[in-house]
């Protein structure tokens, strides 16, 4: 693709996304991401590391510098297991023993998604429903979800879809404790040693955290989307600022990267 030929306002909202995920994360830094990991996440991480980041490592069952593989297209990292990633790791381990240096996890960024996301971004994995041997409706599960952002210097949670189904008042169960009940020190009187979710990026807005309550706090609308649109979508009361940014388009740059080399068959670019 000629980078010539793409034009600034010419992208998808995965791929404002799967930009904004790949911002977050600076070069040197140690990224991780379950099995499970959506695309988009995916597509952000790999595009990090083509665009600023050549000393990052992705970490997910294999340890990885991604600078030394001859082909980072997504569709390679729909399976972790994918022989074609697994064949220029660095490193590989059996599951547990990634538990065994947990020390090392306030080095780590992760990224997580989740069936239900509260006001403090407690994310909900398992399931929905009043009865547990019962549900309603079954979640992946948390697998390492839970270890990796008890112990993770930062997180940033993502929502392919933003609805009131997903941002509810409160969690039917909690998988990943965020901000907890609320409050800057939530974390500290649970006793949980990681730095807790930073902000939380979804196909409608980006939001942060209070600095004091730590409730969920409107930061950016995306191209096209309402304040009023994001109020109605979301399950609790939001808060509102005085000023709220557009999200910032991808760069030529990026999307000429996003396109050719992380996402050629352009799985993010179908219809949002």
């Amino acid at each position: 693709m000629n980078i010539n030929s793409l034009q600034r306002g010419s992208y998808t909202i995965r791929e404002l996304m799967a930009v904004w995920i790949s911002r977050q994360i600076r070069d040197g830094e140690v990224v991780g991401g379950g099995g499970g990991t959506l695309a988009i996440a995916r597509a952000g991480q790999l595009l990090a590391h083509l665009h600023h980041g050549p000393n990052m490592r992705f970490l997910s069952l294999v340890s990885m510098n991604l600078h030394c593989c001859p082909s980072l297209s997504l569709s390679l990292f729909e399976s972790v297991a994918d022989w074609r990633v697994s064949r220029w790791a660095e490193a590989y381990w059996i599951p547990s023993e990634i538990y065994d240096q947990l020390r090392l996890f306030r080095k780590r960024v992760l990224f997580i998604s989740g069936i239900q996301i509260d006001k403090y971004g407690n994310v909900n994995l398992f399931g929905m429903g009043n009865d547990f041997r019962n549900l309603d409706f079954r979640g992946p599960g948390g697998l390492g979800a839970a270890t990796g952002t008890t112990y993770a210097g930062r997180y940033y949670i993502f929502a392919a879809s933003h609805t009131p189904r997903v941002f509810v008042e409160r969690c039917d169960y909690v998988t990943c404790v965020g901000w907890g009940e609320g409050g800057k020190e939530a974390r500290r009187k649970l006793g949980l040693p990681g730095g807790g979710p930073v902000a939380c990026i979804t196909s409608l807005c980006i939001m942060d955290f209070d600095e004091e309550t730590k409730r969920m706090r409107l930061k950016s609308v995306h191209p096209g989307v309402s304040i009023s649109e994001v109020i109605e979508n979301t399950g609790f009361r939001l808060m509102i600022p005085p000023n709220v940014e557009e999200t910032e388009p991808p760069t030529i740059e990026e999307l000429e990267i996003l396109r050719t080399k992380v996402d050629p068959e352009g799985l993010l670019r179908g219809s949002d």
